[in-house]
């Protein structure tokens, strides 16, 4: 007899319930109400966590697949444009340390890896200025788009900074009056099992019990359902990533117009590193550090004179980092998504980008029944643990490049028996040969692509050993690509808008529909 999968209970609010449900009910529009349903069991009584306002590109096609308007998502979340992250005092702890991660590949990437010819120039343009034009923008204030570009059209590459405070209600909102999605108000109390060890429905305070067909542990830290009824193991990765306490603040622009930065800052500390994010009405602006390297007082003194005097009169918001992963994340009929699969600081904002590829294969490869599910399962779980793994080793790339030496916190993120063996490996290798897209980066969705790691480790005085025949042999198509993007800079610089204008407008007059 076949079981057909037709209930799918999405536990936990927030946004990794929401942009979930939002996914799969998208996906499968044309069955909802008919032969499968989405439900999402909330309960009223405990707030979401509420502090990833960075993204990833990836949103914007995740956004446009649930049918939601880019303008409309600017307006009820305070949103704005994100170009990358600008990293200061990591590599020297100097006042004039700093380098850029953009969103946009280098100039012709696919045809030529322009790093060793910017390494053999020994120039004093930084990486990023010499092969693509985002630094610049981000440099000048400007946006990514115009208010003639289309919705999730743009002239440079973007994701977005946005209130998480207001993003979960307005997916949720999206979610319940467009796709379809059941919505239960509900404590849950309690999950009842079956005799094979797997969920047969959760029960409620509110609204009794409700059965499903797979489930989807979106509960956040708790993990009420992955590991409170599925008991899977939690991997801790402490001893690679050390930070693990957040203080965090929301301070109000001075006046209406300042300056909205359209990239993330991240500035390092003596012992962890400040986000700085600019959206709409504020800045959110955030301490990671490391309990073992730092007191809490001394993390505070350091947030508190980052941001000067308009900290004063502000209390500082505790977050515990637990850094780590579930050993397994689909195990029988339940799938953890977002905290309850595992959380990591957020230096390069990867936590709803994980969210958006394990609803998307959940989406995408929703089992037919039950007796295929621990097919796509096994897939789920190699494709997510190496997804984790990847960004565990991107993380750790900024501190084991590090040449600061003036506390124990970078003196032991440099340490060996600290850095992943696939990292020390792949350090081993960049020695000699430059990343590029065709080397070890060999998967379709690849979380960071060879260019992230290029910017990094030649923003941060990594040296590759140039092989002057491969100099040689792609040096037409070097010149070529550079002249293109120093053309290509000019262009954007004089054609975008500063970035606060173009929000303004956005707000007033809305973008042009796809």
């Amino acid at each position: 007899m076949v079981h057909p999968i037709r209930n799918i209970v999405i536990v936990g609010g927030g946004t990794a319930g929401w942009l979930t449900a939002g996914v799969i009910a998208a996906r499968h529009r044309t069955r909802i109400g008919k032969d499968l349903t989405v439900t999402l069991v909330e309960s009223p009584n405990i707030p979401i966590i509420g502090v990833g306002e960075g993204t990833w590109p990836t949103l914007r096609t995740t956004l446009s697949r649930m049918g939601v308007s880019e303008t409309d998502f600017v307006r009820e979340c305070d949103a704005a444009f994100k170009q990358g992250a600008r990293f200061a005092r990591w590599t020297t702890g100097r006042a004039d340390d700093g380098y850029y991660h953009p969103l946009m590949l280098p100039q012709n990437f696919g045809q030529v890896n322009l790093a060793p010819h910017w390494l053999a120039d020994e120039t004093d343009e930084s990486f990023c200025d010499n092969v693509c034009a985002q630094g610049r923008i981000c440099d000048d204030g400007l946006a990514p788009k115009t208010i003639a570009t289309a919705e999730y059209d743009g002239l440079a590459n973007y994701a977005y900074h946005l209130d998480a405070g207001k993003f979960a209600p307005f997916l949720q909102k999206h979610c319940c009056e467009k796709l379809g999605v059941r919505h239960v108000l509900a404590d849950v109390e309690h999950v009842k099992m079956k005799d094979d060890g797997e969920i047969r429905a959760v029960g409620t305070a509110q609204a009794g019990e409700i059965e499903g067909d797979l489930f989807v542990d979106c509960t956040g830290f708790k993990a009420l359902l992955i590991s409170g009824a599925m008991n899977v193991p939690f991997r801790d990765c402490g001893d690679v990533l050390f930070c693990d306490t957040a203080l965090a603040m929301q301070i109000p622009y001075d006046l209406p117009d300042d300056p909205i930065a359209s990239h993330t800052v991240s500035t390092a500390q003596s012992a962890g590193w400040i986000w700085d994010i600019g959206i709409q009405t504020r800045r959110g602006i955030g301490h990671v550090f490391s309990s073992s390297h730092i007191t809490d007082e001394q993390a505070e003194r350091e947030l508190r004179a980052y941001i000067g005097p308009a900290a004063d009169r502000l209390d500082a918001r505790k977050i515990k980092i637990r850094s780590g992963h579930r050993e397994t994340f689909w195990k029988g009929n339940c799938v953890a998504v977002g905290l309850a699969a595992g959380f990591l600081e957020p230096l390069e904002a990867s936590a709803i980008v994980l969210v958006e590829l394990s609803a998307k294969i959940i989406a995408e490869q929703m089992p037919a029944c039950r007796e295929v599910m621990d097919i796509v399962a096994s897939r789920f779980n190699a494709t997510t643990q190496y997804r984790w793994g990847r960004i565990i080793d991107f993380l750790k790339l900024h501190y084991a490049l590090t040449q600061r030496t003036d506390s124990d916190f970078w003196r032991d993120n440099r340490r060996k028996e600290s850095i992943p063996e696939r990292l020390q490996e792949l350090l081993l290798l960049w020695q000699y040969q430059s990343p590029w897209f065709h080397d070890e980066f060999d998967r379709v969705e690849e979380v960071f692509p060879a260019a992230s790691y290029q910017y990094v480790l030649y923003g941060m005085g990594f040296r590759t050993h140039v092989d002057s025949a491969g100099l040689m042999r792609d040096a037409a198509l070097a010149g070529r690509a550079r002249r293109e993007n120093a053309a290509a800079t000019a262009r954007l610089r004089s054609a975008l808008p500063r970035h606060r204008d173009l929000i303004d407008k956005i707000v007033s007059y809305g973008l042009q529909p796809v």
